[in-house]
Formats: C-alpha cells, structure tokens, sequence
C-alpha cells in the first residue's frame, strides 16, 4: 500500500513539473535567452575595456617614446587627449608628464586638467587625494591663502593617508608667507595626528624646535 502511494505521488510530482515546464514554456526560454544576452554583454564588455586599456597604453607609451624638444606642442596635445580619456592609469600619468617637462605654461590649463582627473575620472580614493594633494602642491607658490585651504580642505578634514603631507604643505605656507602662530598650529597638527607620516612628522617636530621653538 505504501509503495503505491509513494509511486502515485512521485507520478503527481512530475505530472506539476511536466505542468509547469508546458505552461510557463515561453516564459522560460525568454529567461534563457536573456540570461544568455547578459553573460554575451557582460563578457563582450569586459574585453571591450581591456582592448581600449591597451589601446591607451600603446598610445601613452608611443607618445613618450617620440618625445623630444621639437614635439613638445604635438606631445601636449596628444597627452591631453588622454587624460580626456579619463582613464585611472594614463590620464594622470600624461598630465604628470605634461608638469614634469613643462609642456603646458598655462596655469589655469592645467588646473582644469587636475578637475578632469579629481571630478570626472573613476580613481580609488586614495589616488584620488595624491592627486587633490598634488593640485595644491602646484599652486601653492601663487595661490591666495583661501584658495589653498579649499584645495586641501577634503585632505585636512579626512583620515586620508595625505592628510599630514596637506597639513605639512599649509604649514609651511604659513612659515614662508612669515605667519609663523598659524604656521605652528598646522605643525603641531602633525605632531598629534595618529597615522601622520613618519617622515613628515619628522620634518614637523625639526621645524617647530629649530625655527618656532620661541
């Protein structure tokens, strides 16, 4: 008896999933189907960005290869471009290349290719600080007091790992525009901070014994 109830229920059981497979037969195969587009993009995708990483690679690399005195203005060009691109490794990269060998004197120019790379380009956080770190590093001998301090403002109120490197540069802002209690205040920022870099540290305690002791 029992073993004709456990074959009428498992002849049931599959009887519903013959059922459901019958009824629900379009709506399954339009899963497949979609599910089957998903994996296609997804995979289409993904070799999609590896091929433009290295096309950008190639290009970055072709530029800084032909560098030279006479193609300083083509090489600016070229490096804009991709930093246009706003991709996380050649876009700061060329505008890196673009400050070390001065190919643009253009000092707003260049701010507004920092925004690009700070505003625009997908960067982990950290590499995105270096470079707010960096935009102020390079104005710093020109800018306003004001100006500076909103350029470090999102480094000095985070536990960024640039944090001391921007209290350090304000400080010493301070000291070299002769406002040595402010530059003090931003010294011993440095000496408190818990994860403050050990040489800035270093270079903050020297300052404050050798030249604000008083």
């Amino acid at each position: 008896m029992d073993e004709d109830l456990s074959i009428i229920n498992t002849n049931t059981r599959n009887e519903k999933i013959k059922n459901f497979f019958v009824n629900n037969k379009n709506k399954i195969i339009s899963g497949i189907i979609i599910l089957i587009i998903i994996i296609v993009g997804v995979f289409s995708y993904d070799k999609y960005l590896i091929n433009k990483k290295k096309d950008i690679s190639d290009s970055y690399n072709s530029i800084i290869i032909d560098y030279s005195e006479k193609t300083k203005e083509k090489t600016a060009s070229s490096l804009i471009e991709i930093i246009n691109k706003k991709d996380p490794t050649y876009s700061p990269l060329s505008l890196y290349f673009i400050i070390d060998n001065n190919l643009v004197r253009d000092q707003s120019r260049i701010n507004s290719l920092f925004d690009i790379l700070i505003n625009d380009t997908s960067l982990d956080s950290e590499i995105n600080n270096l470079i707010i770190y960096k935009k102020a590093l390079y104005n710093a001998d020109n800018a306003q007091e004001s100006d500076l301090l909103n350029m470090l403002n999102p480094l000095i109120n985070s536990k960024s790992v640039w944090k001391s490197h921007s209290l350090y540069l304000m400080a010493e802002y301070f000291y070299a525009n002769n406002q040595k209690q402010k530059a003090k205040e931003f010294f011993n920022q440095i000496i408190v901070l818990e994860n403050s870099n050990p040489d800035i540290r270093l270079q903050a305690e020297r300052r404050l014994n050798r030249d604000l002791s008083e």
